[in-house]
């Protein structure tokens, strides 16, 4: 399913408060982006308890229960793990992952909260959530009578909210949420088309748990097997990247105050990578996007930002070069910065797409 709109945990959070509590509501969103999490987080906004049913393990009888002779006639009594006398959350889970007979049998239950002869309680909510076609994932197609029965959501990745939920909640090893907090664009990334693994909010989160299972004397060997095991392989090798500078003390407000400079040894070439993409993602955040909104401030980090190039191009000219080029995401420095990085340091402005 395509829409144009997506929305990040808090906004799902409030569609869900004002919608899921008159009509179902499906949430659609790749492996790891936090769906279960996101339900969850609402039935105890709510109040509610949350009853999970995993789509793609439930056969007919899990959902329809099992016929019982009654006196002179049959009737399906309902599986105990959805007999409630309160109202509570129905989270159908990987629901676009069952069987068309499964999905069938959400047709009332969804529309009417009634299986059979049993009807939820007066209040409860139901709640579907699945992956996409695209993300590699089991899915099926998902009948149009069913599509119909529901409002359609889909999640996005937000690091601002993701790094306040951890620093809330603690527990976020602090390589990792410091790490997001430099590269944000590393929370997640889109689901490969082959058999490898990807970064997401959980697979960050497990990345977590297991530094802290390791404690602080992991090698770096181990911590070097986990990011490969559980990211995106360019941002498993950015992370050894950032840990090394870690552990040999190069800081990029270090060197943007020019108490330290770059990392000139060709052993730290990963390290001084990460440190200059280091370096573009906090020129794109605190330079403004046009010039009209230049300050002093934003005019003296401009400055001292030139001076760092040139001091990187004496080491790497292909990765100052990166500095300036277009990211994955078709993000860019500000055109007026690029200009004056042009006509101060053509060298560097001679090619728009480099890989270090």
């Amino acid at each position: 399913m395509q829409t144009a709109i997506e929305l990040n945990q808090q906004q799902a959070i409030d569609f869900l408060l004002h919608v899921a509590i008159v009509r179902p509501v499906f949430i659609w969103g790749p492996p790891g982006i936090g769906k279960s999490a996101l339900v969850q987080r609402f039935a105890d906004s709510v109040g509610m308890e949350c009853v999970s049913l995993l789509g793609s393990q439930l056969a007919p009888e899990d959902l329809l229960g099992i016929p019982r002779i009654d006196g002179e006639c049959s009737r399906f009594y309902p599986p105990a793990a959805i007999v409630r006398t309160a109202p509570f959350v129905l989270f159908l889970d990987e629901l676009n992952a069952s069987s068309h007979e499964i999905q069938k049998a959400f047709y009332s239950l969804i529309l009417e909260q009634r299986i059979g002869e049993y009807r939820l309680p007066q209040g409860t909510v139901v709640i579907g959530a699945g992956n996409r076609a695209k993300d590699a994932a089991i899915v099926k197609p998902m009948p149009s009578a069913l599509v119909n029965r529901m409002s359609h959501i889909h999640l996005r990745a937000d690091h601002r909210q993701w790094l306040g939920w951890a620093a809330q909640e603690g527990g976020i090893h602090p390589w990792v949420l410091e790490y997001i907090g430099t590269r944000p664009d590393h929370l997640w990334s889109e689901p490969p088309k082959h058999e490898e693994p990807f970064s997401t909010p959980r697979s960050w989160h497990m990345l977590s748990d297991a530094l802290h299972s390791f404690g602080d004397g992991v090698e770096e060997e181990m911590v070097e097997a986990l990011a490969y095991g559980l990211l995106t392989p360019a941002h498993a090798g950015h992370f050894k990247g950032y840990l090394k500078q870690v552990h040999q003390k190069h800081a990029l407000h270090a060197i943007l105050k020019g108490d330290a400079p770059w990392p000139s040894d060709p052993a730290n070439r990963d390290v001084l990578y990460f440190l200059a993409q280091s370096f573009r993602a906090h020129l794109r955040k605190e330079l403004p996007a046009d010039d009209a909104s230049v300050r002093p401030h934003h005019q003296a980090l401009a400055l001292r930002a030139k001076d760092m190039l040139r001091d990187l191009a004496r080491i790497s000219v292909e990765i100052a070069q990166s500095v300036m080029s277009e990211d994955e995401a078709g993000g860019r420095l500000p055109a007026w910065f690029l200009v004056e990085v042009a006509r101060d340091l053509p060298r560097l402005a001679g090619r728009d797409k480099v890989r270090a």
